[in-house]
């Protein structure tokens, strides 16, 4: 079985955090959320969100996908934890894919991981996004995959990304059997 991090913090973007993790589970992915300190954290729209986990303490675990969802300021705090930053290198080096939505992709470009590669983010992160990695390649898809890095815009696109996720992690007739099941 698949097994997924999804790490957030104060401000994530409630709709796509709840899309990506109900959606995978739905596709039997093994998902664990983890605040950066085990605490439950208010989100954009002050929605309360409990953990799984701490990532501090499951950073060094194996994870076929780190899924960063966005919303501000968790995008940002996202991408200045050295224990995201340890799991997306750790992964890009093992081949494995990496996913973020929304702001979120900022933190991949900060991180070089988009580096040559085309991504989407939200539309007024364009400009972020080019500054921090001149050589990715801004696309305005919807959802956006190349190679082992998929992104994706924002809360309105959270459903369809995140069935993208179960068709890498699971293939497309499995994503079929989810999108079908949840009438998307």
């Amino acid at each position: 079985m698949a097994k997924v991090i999804v790490p957030f913090t104060q401000g994530v973007e409630e709709i796509e955090f709840v899309a990506i993790v109900d959606i995978l589970r739905r596709a039997d992915i093994e998902v664990s959320t983890a605040s950066l300190d085990g605490l439950p954290v208010q989100g954009r729209s002050n929605i309360t969100i409990h953990a799984d986990c701490d990532l501090r303490e499951v950073s060094q675990a194996a994870w076929d996908m780190i899924v960063l969802p966005g919303g501000l300021p968790n995008a940002y705090l996202l991408r200045d934890d050295r224990h995201v930053q340890v799991i997306v290198q750790r992964l890009r080096e093992e081949r494995k894919f990496i996913a973020a939505i929304c702001a979120a992709p900022t933190a991949l470009a900060a991180y070089g991981i988009t580096a040559g590669m085309r991504v989407t983010a939200y539309p007024s992160f364009q400009k972020d996004m080019q500054t921090l990695q001149p050589s990715s390649i801004y696309v305005d898809d919807a959802v956006v995959e190349d190679d082992f890095l998929i992104t994706s815009r924002g809360a309105g696109t959270a459903v369809e990304f995140s069935l993208r996720l179960v068709a890498k992690l699971c293939g497309e007739s499995k994503a079929q059997e989810v999108r079908q099941s949840i009438i998307a």
